[in-house]
């Protein structure tokens, strides 16, 4: 027996897009919904095209659903990050939050969007939080709050089950989605029975066996690891370029500093490793030869 990654996205799509019942489970699980605002009964809307992030293709809502309250939900798997990526799910959330004035509801009848990110890289290397809840939050009081937008980020590579101490549903779909891997053939015994003991989640984990896909899927699930990963290393060139351009821009400043205070072309040339015909030709084409 093979398992699927659930982050791929043609995987993740079929779990939690088709069945209603394993997306409330997980939505009640990784939300910061208070205590007696869980959902119960959702409906799913049709998924939208949204701006492209440079560099990332297909930027497709995966999931967009409304709540017995009325509150709106869209989950999202991103294998990849970019700085935009932040940029685009507010604006999406933002989009989902402003239509609801189009169905002739009163600016008071709007209801709550949350906006839910599973990240398959880490982006935030200066905290050890894994979970990222952003929402608008009085800058004196932070107890006073205005409803509306919520986003969520959530580092899955952070995310480490034997240091996990919040509740255990939480702790077992991240574990669903961070602990199985493509073409893995046995879970260990422990989080299998783990997994198993939440129906929704043995629901989700017989999802991933390979065998319940045809060979059309299984084409299209292999397509799009071949996608992620030119696109992967599409950014890291483009990472590089701005890396070296950045050193490149570095030392032309440090030449030009240099050049006020009257050094020479020659001991410039030694101290930036550089010809001197090199350090000549940048403070011509800056103007500062004649």
């Amino acid at each position: 027996m093979r398992y699927l990654d659930p982050k791929n996205d043609l995987v993740f799509k079929k779990v939690f897009g088709g069945h209603a019942n394993i997306l409330i489970s997980f939505l009640n699980a990784m939300l910061p919904l208070e205590q007696g605002q869980i959902v119960i009964g959702i409906e799913y809307l049709p998924a939208e095209l949204v701006p492209e992030i440079p560099l990332i293709k297909n930027s497709i809502v995966d999931v967009r659903c409304v709540d017995n309250f009325g509150r709106q939900f869209i989950v999202e798997m991103q294998m990849l990050w970019t700085d935009s990526f932040k940029s685009r799910v507010l604006f999406n959330a933002s989009k989902a939050y402003v239509r609801q004035l189009d169905k002739g509801i009163a600016y008071k009848g709007l209801k709550p969007v949350y906006a839910l990110s599973l990240v398959n890289e880490i982006f935030d290397h200066d905290s050890d939080f894994y979970y990222h809840h952003y929402k608008l939050v009085h800058a004196q009081n932070s107890d006073k709050t205005i409803d509306g937008l919520q986003l969520i980020f959530v580092e899955l590579p952070k995310f480490k089950s034997n240091n996990f101490k919040e509740k255990k549903l939480t702790a077992l779909w991240l574990r669903y989605l961070s602990e199985i891997e493509n073409g893995q053939e046995m879970l260990d015994e422990n989080l299998l029975n783990e997994l198993n003991s939440v129906p929704e989640i043995a629901q989700a984990l017989e999802l991933t066996k390979e065998s319940g896909y045809t060979k059309a899927e299984l084409e299209a699930y292999d397509k799009y690891w071949d996608t992620i990963q030119t696109e992967k290393s599409f950014i890291a060139d483009a990472e590089e370029r701005g890396i070296i351009q950045g050193k490149i821009e570095g030392k032309i400043e440090f030449i030009l500093s240099l050049n006020e205070d009257k050094i020479s072309i020659p001991q410039i040339a030694k101290r930036v490793r550089l010809s001197e015909q090199e350090v000549t030709k940048i403070l011509q084409e800056k103007g500062k030869l004649n």
